[in-house]
């Protein structure tokens, strides 16, 4: 059997993420680790409380060899779009979720709003990646 336990994300800068992460949505540091042997790659992760086996990794977009400028480019534009992310999270009171995270000055792109399996809204972090936060089964 397979489980998923990572997935990563692209940010324009680890530490701004970091603090948006663990600052906004309350979440904690899984690995920040510093490889000096690969030009001092950052491993940074961070996930939800009270799920130790989850981690998202917050990884900065490599330039060259790893991807061209062209790229990386391509990549930025994404993200500037909204258009990069994915991830989509749930919660059991989605009104106070979405007041506390409102309050700690997420930029919601959706207010809620009732949908066929729930109460759904959208939000981006600073660097332009889309999140999903639901309270599936709500009327």
């Amino acid at each position: 059997m397979m489980k998923l336990s990572t997935v990563q994300v692209w940010v324009h800068d680890q530490q701004e993420a970091l603090d948006w992460w663990t600052g906004k949505l309350g979440f904690e540091v899984r690995q920040d680790l510093t490889v000096a042997e690969m030009d001092d790659f950052r491993w940074l992760s961070v996930g939800p409380v009270g799920q130790p086996d989850v981690a998202i990794v917050l990884m900065a977009i490599p330039g060259g060899p790893v991807f061209s400028d062209e790229t990386v480019g391509q990549i930025e534009a994404l993200l500037a779009k909204g258009a990069s992310g994915g991830l989509f999270f749930t919660t059991d009171d989605i009104n106070a979720r979405y007041a506390e995270l409102k309050e700690a000055g997420v930029e919601f792109t959706q207010e809620l709003t009732q949908m066929p399996y729930g109460i759904d809204c959208g939000f981006r972090d600073p660097s332009g990646n889309h999140y999903r936060l639901a309270q599936l089964g709500a009327a």
